[in-house]
């Protein structure tokens, strides 16, 4: 029996569910052996009674009869007593649920507290858990008043115990896992669902909680030497938010991890990704262009010759424009399992965009054998270079079916795509995905992303020119940027524009990040979403830069959510950065 060789269980449910948990342990003859029960129907409220296991059906709210059920079964409160709720407070009225904790407090003078529920209702992905809940009417009722961690602490040491520490699920995994349990859970099976593993993980706490114990009860201490989480994101000003007009309601935009691209001034080209087709939710096979006439954006589904009906099922690759009527996608997966989607020419015709839609041209792309390394990848960034007055493409990083992440690059010659060799030197960086690349000066800035560690990073790399070959150059930032992935980037007159994404700051979420790459200052601004009526989720998204506006147009975003469901955004978004590139 080892450490529980003299602990007694008491699980406290409401009657009904404690009768109907009963039934199925006395159904089954390995259940009811394994329990211990004593037979018979129960007596009241207690519905099994074994020698440490009591099942108790009581509602928790009603304290006077939940300590005579306790009395009745046996419990000794003189003894080191620990309460376990999981997910059980949040659903009660949050006057009988305080008093719940402070009545544990008072009556076991040696006790511990574990809890585990929901926290941060405000931000985007908040409202879409409390919205699922709300669906399943299971309202969560402490959120209200205990939002955050710090005040789930602040609870507890309010009713009278006397040690607490609390943490959020990204933290406890990153600081209380052991380094190969960790391991072992990211290779338990294929796996490519980062940014809702991360953004669920922000929304779910673990608090431990303690009085009278010796030595102090303290379970949440970190493992090795893992930092805690740093304090909160300085905020600079905000970004407003508004609704594209012209594209509102407009079909097939409703997607995440797809990518566009502008392949003319007033003609923006999105493919691929996971969203809305045909009523139902699948791996979206349509182009969709957007075109802009005086000023107004409109948005049609384009006509494809393609060569497979199933080219356009894939996510997370890259579209890179190579001129008016010609773009490359590169890599891309279908599922974490099926990467091997290679590399498709785009072709527009001359007029697209001007007299209509037109058709777009699907061509499988003829790779040479040295380029073939290249597109069996997604989650990575394909940028626009130039060496020696020649243009390639610069494949870096992301991951495939065999390597959660890589690290290497490539240089893309096009049109014969092939690969070659240019010298580079300097401090590599650190193996990443979904990270971001812009093309500056000749070379490529990249920026965050996911490491091996499954970890945000807040490195920003510049790949500059040289005369005999390339050169990575570590760009430091003041403060330091705050490590993300999953976001979007641009560049525009010597700012580095970060757009969204995923970071492990539960107190707020990504808005738009400004770096002056000449002096590293870095500024953070939040996006101002009162004039939106749904939360806007800024991962798995894309955007698109348009300098003459001095806006960025935001197209889909989302993901899936394996608790919570698909959840999109449901229209483009402008947001408005004139106020703050003016600013700078």
């Amino acid at each position: 029996m080892g450490l529980l060789q003299h602990t007694v269980v008491y699980e406290v449910d409401f009657p009904d569910v404690a009768c109907q948990k009963a039934a199925l342990i006395k159904g089954v003859k390995e259940l009811s052996a394994l329990v211990g029960d004593a037979g018979g129907e129960g007596l009241g409220a207690i519905t099994i009674s074994g020698d440490d296991y009591k099942l108790l059906g009581v509602d928790l709210s009603e304290l006077p009869e939940l300590e005579r059920t306790l009395e009745e079964a046996g419990l000794n409160n003189e003894i080191p007593t620990l309460f376990i709720a999981e997910v059980v407070l949040t659903y009660m009225e949050t006057a009988r649920s305080d008093a719940l904790i402070q009545w544990a407090a008072e009556r076991f003078p040696r006790a511990c507290f574990l809890l585990y529920e929901q926290v941060q209702p405000q931000d985007p992905f908040g409202h879409i858990m409390q919205q699922h809940f709300r669906q399943l009417s299971t309202a969560l009722r402490s959120l209200e008043l205990y939002p955050d961690c710090p005040a789930q602490h602040g609870r507890f040491l309010a009713q009278g115990w006397t040690e607490c520490s609390v943490m959020d699920m990204n933290e406890f995994f990153t600081c209380c896992v052991p380094e190969d349990e960790q391991q072992r859970v990211q290779t338990l099976e294929p796996f490519d669902e980062y940014e809702e593993w991360h953004l669920k993980c922000s929304h779910y706490f673990v608090l431990a909680a303690s009085k009278g114990m010796e030595p102090s009860w303290t379970p949440l201490s970190p493992s090795g030497t893992v930092p805690r989480r740093a304090g909160p994101v300085g905020v600079a000003g905000s970004v407003p938010a508004a609704v594209c007009a012209g594209l509102s309601g407009a079909p097939g935009l409703r997607r995440y991890g797809h990518r566009s691209v502008l392949v003319k001034p007033n003609v923006i080209v999105t493919t691929g990704g996971f969203g809305e087709e045909r009523g139902q939710h699948c791996r979206v096979r349509n182009v969709h262009l957007l075109s802009r006439h005086a000023g107004h954006w409109e948005a049609v589904c384009v006509t494809q010759n393609a060569p497979d009906q199933r080219w356009g099922e894939r996510l997370y690759h890259t579209v890179s424009r190579l001129s008016d009527t010609l773009a490359l996608v590169v890599g891309g997966r279908t599922s974490p399992s099926s990467a091997g989607l290679g590399m498709l020419w785009l072709k527009f015709p001359k007029t697209c965009g001007a007299s209509g839609p037109g058709d777009v041209a699907v061509e499988l792309a003829s790779l040479q054998p040295d380029a073939e390394a290249a597109a069996w990848r997604w989650r990575h960034s394909t940028t626009e270079i130039t060496f020696k007055g020649e243009q390639y493409l610069f494949v870096y990083g992301g991951r495939s079916a065999l390597q959660p992440v890589l690290g290497d690059w490539h240089f893309l010659h096009a049109p014969e795509l092939s690969c070659t060799a240019i010298p580079v030197d300097g401090p590599v960086p650190e193996s990443r995905h979904s990270h971001s690349a812009c093309s500056w000066e000749g070379g490529v800035l990249i920026a965050g992303g996911l490491g091996a560690a499954e970890q945000p990073l807040g490195s920003v790399f510049l790949l500059r020119e040289l005369e005999h070959g390339f050169q990575w150059h570590t760009i430091e930032t003041h403060p330091p940027l705050v490590p993300r992935y999953s976001h979007t980037a641009h560049v525009h007159e010597g700012k580095l524009l970060l757009v969204g994404g995923v970071w492990f700051h539960a107190s707020s979420v990504p808005g738009v990040t400004v770096i002056d790459l000449m002096t590293g200052l870095c500024f953070n601004y939040v996006i101002n979403v009162e004039h939106l009526e749904w939360p806007l989720m800024l991962h798995n998204h894309s955007s698109v830069f348009l300098p003459d506006e001095k806006e960025l147009l935001v197209i889909g975003g989302g993901g899936n959510c394996f608790s919570f469901g698909t959840h999109l955004n449901p229209e483009p978004v402008l947001l408005s950065l004139s106020s703050i590139l003016a600013s700078h």
